[in-house]
């Protein structure tokens, strides 16, 4: 029989951690050591921090043509191209970085940096500290404005002024909101797709148990397992199925498998059903690529999300975006519905109405309707602003 919490039948079992570590193939990852430490919004400061990015095309003379992309929670720096030495997976937003395509490297530059607190190559848990020890259980607090922060260094130190475009989904999302309402001469356009303008009790909640799931592993050691043999690649297997879950539409789901079981197995005998054998794929990609800490810290960062902190509430803040604004949301979005990307699209005073993208796959319709995506991205990178 197959594990009880992932199928690891006639195959090893996964690394302690998926994170990119020292010493690693770089593949096409470059890096940056930020001049001073990050201070932090929660408090204190990370020493040392480097980001992980990764670039295509060349930034112009006069530096106008730079667009940012950011990732969402288990996403990297590997925005387009295949997998190979260290790259495990191919780029995860495929369409959109090619001739003639709205990023064409021919006429944008486009970056790509990993989060801080990520597990791709930027400063995380899995990374060395400058005791020379693993960050581990000691990595501080991070929020998605903190990631900003290390981000303005990236883009000091690439020699980019403003950015023409800023662009994520989801907690990608949340960070581009976050650039433009902390930077906004430094943000010519921005295109947000399927995220909030603050993290609801709804989405913590389905946060919840993934965190804890982590926590509870026997291999979690407080988040101190890095350098044992094994590590909480069960909580994490279990914390990535409650989020494809959540990422999918139950529509898409019922179409999809039904009540069908997995091949030949039988579900009156230990077996699975066809909707269970997904998520167990899923799963089990996940955790060979991924940093359980990093998933903890990074989720939490997102459950941080509220760009009107401190700033007199949302709608001040949503009013400081002086960007050229496309919002976007999924008609089947169940995670981050379409009346949060209305309430951005409403608030931004350089909005168009909210651009609805009519998908049956949920929240990730905004990575699998790539000719929707690149369509509305193509109209707003033409726009003259």
């Amino acid at each position: 029989m197959p594990d009880l919490l992932l199928d690891v039948r006639d195959k090893p079992l996964p690394p302690a951690t998926g994170a990119w570590r020292e010493g690693d193939d770089p593949g096409r990852r470059r890096f940056l050591d930020l001049p001073a430490p990050l201070k932090l919004e929660a408090g204190g400061e990370l020493p040392a921090v480097r980001l992980s990015y990764e670039t295509w095309g060349e930034l112009a003379p006069d530096g106008s043509n730079a667009v940012l992309v950011l990732h969402a929670l288990t996403g990297d720096t590997h925005l387009e191209g295949p997998a190979g030495p260290g790259h495990p997976t191919a780029g995860w937003w495929p369409g959109l970085i090619e001739p003639g395509g709205p990023l064409d490297p021919a006429r944008w530059f486009v970056v790509a940096p990993n989060a801080v607190g990520g597990c791709q190559g930027s400063t995380g848990p899995a990374s060395t500290a400058p005791d020379g020890r693993t960050w581990g259980s000691r990595f501080p607090v991070v929020t998605v404005r903190d990631t900003v922060a290390a981000e303005q260094y990236l883009a000091d130190a690439l020699g980019i002024d403003a950015f023409a475009c800023v662009i994520g989904g989801s907690m990608g999302s949340m960070r581009s909101l976050e650039w433009a309402a902390t930077e906004p001469d430094r943000v010519r356009r921005l295109f947000l797709l399927a995220g909030p303008a603050a993290s609801s009790a709804d989405q913590i909640g389905w946060a919840s148990p993934q965190i804890e799931a982590i926590r509870s592993d026997p291999h979690w050691h407080g988040g101190d397992y890095h350098q044992l043999p094994e590590g909480p690649w069960r909580g994490l297997g279990i914390a990535r199925r409650i989020a494809h879950l959540s990422y999918r539409s139950g529509y898409e789901l019922a179409t999809r498998f039904g009540r069908d079981p997995q091949d030949t197995e039988d579900p009156f005998d230990g077996g699975r059903y066809a909707v269970e054998s997904y998520l167990d794929h899923h799963a089990e990609k996940l955790v060979h690529r991924f940093d359980a800490a990093s998933y903890v810290r990074l989720t939490q960062a997102m459950n941080h999300h509220d760009v009107g902190r401190d700033r007199g509430g949302v709608a001040p803040a949503l009013a400081r975006v002086r960007a050229r604004t496309y919002v976007a949301g999924v008609t089947s979005d169940r995670l981050y519905p379409l009346a949060e990307q209305e309430e951005l699209a409403a608030g931004i005073p350089h909005a168009d109405p909210l651009k609805v993208i009519d998908s049956p796959y949920g929240h990730d319709g905004f990575l699998v309707e790539t000719p929707t995506v690149a369509r509305l991205l193509g109209e707003l990178l033409d726009e003259t602003v």
